[in-house]
């Protein structure tokens, strides 16, 4: 597949793009004056809003619906301001269209469904708007792709693919986790398709978006959405993920931007720039090695629960072909990937079995 590089649809782009505006359009005014705000922000290129709200429970707040759009209208009108709303109906994309936004984004909560997706891809057909599709809301790269393609199928070349993190059943640090393996995954197997990070949506809390738009630039992403109102606490939706224009203005001109090293810097140069590469991906890596051994730990308390010996062997050897099938078709080296995962066995095997140990002294003791 080819994809339209973010320059070719967006004039007179800097890295990074940013896009920025309310979790939902509230009014007129709010609308105008996130806007005006944003203007000023000279890496702010386009305008986001909810217009249709998506919620997990009826009876919140679901967004004000089409009479949004005509604000959304007046604010690139005034500002010059690209604007951007999420649809996830065919009814969705016949008003947006109507009232002329530039940019159309697919949730998470749609991209899940292949249904859904392919009625918008339908909807979608002889237009070439610019799409951006969220990833799905579990972490399943093969789904997101899927909604990528059936977008791309339709005709659209103007594609690019939001990084909003994963929903898990767990409580960590961020609203969603990032698995930041993911969308790194997703550049290499749809290589020129742009991939923009939502740190508003992992974070979940405005003092952790600044660190997780510096990661989306470690990790080489094109640009962040980043929500932004007037007045974050007294959002209708999503308040303690908003920032201020501000407050957006002092995240953006505080990151380290990385680019690529040039053939002409010397050896030495090169080096620290590869080695650079290397650091970030080992950093998820780590990552990685954390969430599984954390999966692990629940493996062991269930296995203890309900009196399973941890070495399972025909578990460990059905596991070992399936990833050498994979590492195959990566390209890696059967020995290389098969010692690094008895060592992950190995110690995996060791932590069950220290939980199993201090579920029965407990259980001793009582």
């Amino acid at each position: 597949m080819e994809f339209l590089p973010l320059n070719k649809w967006i004039p007179n782009l800097k890295k990074p793009l940013v896009i920025a505006g309310p979790c939902s359009a509230e009014t007129e005014e709010q609308i105008l004056t996130t806007a005006h705000a944003l203007k000023n922000i000279e890496d702010v290129r386009i305008l986001r809003a909810g217009v249709w709200k998506p919620r997990t429970r009826p009876g919140t707040f679901e967004g004000v619906g089409t009479k949004a759009l005509a604000w959304m209208a007046k604010a690139k009108e005034e500002t010059g301001l690209l604007t951007c709303v999420e649809v996830a109906t065919p009814s969705h994309v016949e008003k947006a269209l109507e009232f002329g936004i530039d940019i159309l984004w697919i949730g998470a909560r749609t991209s899940v469904n292949p249904f859904a997706v392919q009625e918008i891809a339908d909807s979608l057909k002889g237009t070439n708007i610019p799409i951006m599709v969220k990833n799905p809301i579990n972490a399943d790269l093969s789904l997101w792709m899927g909604a990528i393609e059936r977008i791309h199928n339709a005709g659209i070349n103007k594609l690019a693919a939001i990084h909003r993190g994963f929903s898990t059943l767990d409580e960590p640090r961020y609203r969603n986790r990032p698995f930041w393996r993911i969308p790194i995954e997703l550049k290499h197997k749809l290589p020129g398709l742009p991939v923009i990070c939502d740190p508003s949506h992992i974070a979940g809390d405005r003092n952790l978006i600044a660190e997780v738009s510096q990661k989306a630039m470690d990790v080489d992403m094109d640009g962040l959405m980043i929500e932004t109102h007037p007045n974050p606490d007294a959002a209708w939706s999503d308040a303690k993920q908003q920032v201020t224009p501000s407050s957006l203005s002092d995240i953006v001109g505080g990151l380290s931007l990385r680019t690529e090293f040039s053939p002409n810097r010397g050896f030495e140069s090169a080096l620290e720039g590869l080695r650079d590469q290397i650091d970030r991906v080992d950093n998820i890596l780590l990552e990685s090695l954390k969430s599984r051994m954390e999966i692990v730990e629940k493996i062991g308390a269930a296995k203890s629960s309900n009196d399973v010996t941890p070495l399972q062997i025909h578990r460990m050897e059905k596991m070992m072909k399936s990833r050498l099938e994979i590492a195959k078709q990566l390209g890696l080296p059967e020995k290389y990937v098969k010692e690094i995962y008895e060592i992950i066995h190995v110690e995996s095997v060791k932590r069950q079995t220290q939980i199993m140990n201090t579920f029965q002294t407990d259980k001793e003791s009582e």
